[in-house]
């Protein structure tokens, strides 16, 4: 399969629904899903135990493995525990910047208003796993939580016959308070409404297949979450200075997560399309997992596509509304300053996206299927509450009484009326 090139001018309804309208798959399984959910809150460990053997081939025994952790940390080779705890040192600092001070300002009519931030009690971070490695998530899930001073921090990850060791290590040094081997629906659904084994929390987190997204869809009301997420994502905007071979690695770069990735590199130059198509299938070619690759590049949301313009090509990515953003262009920041929905941006030739899926600092747990237009990624607010707070002089509650109950009349609440004029008739101080 080679890489084609599209212009974007000539993409028809069902091309641009394909690129637009992307979704996380989770339709078909939503009853399937919702059964799973509604056994583990009516059963608990017992239906636990019954999917993960069903789904995982496991038998579980003790579901909680933090000293596993431990251990597989104290293990782990020095190269790979020092690269695990540099990723923890970087996303601790960038999450440390975003945690925000409580604040009061007093107004000069008596009004002294402010606000104030607390952790939430209880979180639940899923981390990806089984057999596989994913450490970053682990460290991206837990970090922020840790940082934000949530009291207690439960990861759930996959179990296998063999955890990864690199998984465990990091969920150890990112600083989670208890892990359990848990994955799936029926990993959500503990963590949702607790079992005899997993605590109840009060949000989740994370990344996962599409049975974890629907999961998190299934309990949404009955505990927060961060959002849906679907298959990775990334837009290229290139310009003619662009180098075709790093627009090129970037599409197979995210191409190699999942066969349902979508990767899109848009350009306004035709030799730069064309020269990024031809990269793309030659360094396709060199990938050990080239099979994964090439389905993803020819997902109906993937390709390389031609603008008429620079504009033109900002358009469509702000349409887009890319989980992640790489700008290779000459004037960079003006490209960033017409695009305000993306999840997180990669300005330059030196910036590759592994380097936010893994060290640079900021969080790659981060909106799919344009849920950039609305929201942004994991952060430190994400397990903070806020809370206004206002106090009020006497001199203050006077010159705003007549706003308060004038408006109190005009919504039929005499009562909200009345609890402002008791206190301006009486006599006595300010309290």
């Amino acid at each position: 399969m080679t890489v084609d090139v599209r212009e974007i001018a000539d993409l028809g309804p069902s091309d641009r629904a394909a690129f637009f309208n992307r979704d996380a798959g989770i339709e078909a399984i939503r009853g399937d899903v919702r059964e799973i959910v509604d056994r583990v809150r009516e059963e608990g460990d017992v239906a636990v135990r019954e999917y993960t053997s069903e789904f995982d081939a496991v038998e579980l025994g003790n579901m909680a493995i933090t000293d596993d952790c431990e251990r597989a940390y104290d293990e782990l080779p020095d190269d790979l525990r020092e690269a695990i705890e540099t990723a923890v040192t970087n996303v601790t600092e960038f999450h440390e910047a975003q945690v925000p001070d409580d604040w009061r300002e007093k107004f000069s009519d008596g009004r002294e208003l402010g606000r104030r931030f607390r952790p939430l009690d209880r979180v639940g971070v899923y981390v990806p796993g089984g057999s596989a490695a994913y450490p970053s998530s682990a460290i991206m899930g837990v970090v922020p939580a840790v940082v934000a001073g949530v009291d207690h921090i439960a990861v759930v990850t996959p179990p296998a016959d063999e955890v990864n060791p690199a998984t465990l290590a990091a969920i150890h040094a990112a600083g989670a308070d208890v892990v359990y081997s848990v994955g799936g629906a029926q990993a959500i659904a503990g963590l949702a409404y607790g079992t005899e084994s997993i605590n109840r929390v009060q949000k989740i987190v994370g990344p996962g297949n599409k049975w974890v997204t629907a999961a998190k869809a299934a309990v949404r009301g009955d505990v927060e979450i961060d959002f849906l997420a679907g298959p990775s994502e990334v837009v290229v905007v290139a310009d003619e200075t662009a180098d075709p071979d790093l627009v090129a690695a970037e599409l197979v770069a995210q191409a190699e997560h999942d066969p349902n990735a979508s990767v899109v590199a848009v350009t306004a130059d035709d030799g730069t399309a064309e020269a990024v198509a031809a990269a793309v299938d030659e360094q396709a070619n060199a990938r050990e997992r080239e099979e994964v690759i090439r389905d993803a590049l020819d997902n109906e949301a993937s390709g390389v596509l031609l603008a008429r313009s620079m504009s033109e090509a900002i358009l469509f990515t702000e349409e887009y509304a890319p989980e992640h953003l790489s700008i290779i262009a000459d004037d960079d920041e003006s490209v960033l300053e017409r695009i305000d929905s993306a999840g997180s941006v990669f300005l330059g030739s030196n910036t590759p996206v592994a380097a936010g899926d893994y060290a640079s600092g900021t969080n790659h747990v981060l909106p799919t299927n344009g849920g950039a237009r609305i929201t942004g990624g994991l952060s430190v607010e994400t397990f903070l509450r806020s809370t206004t707070v206002q106090r009020l002089s006497r001199e203050g509650l006077a010159d705003i009484g007549e706003t308060i109950t004038t408006l109190a009349a005009a919504e039929g609440l005499e009562a909200h009326a009345e609890s402002v004029r008791r206190r301006l008739d009486r006599d006595g101080d300010d309290a």
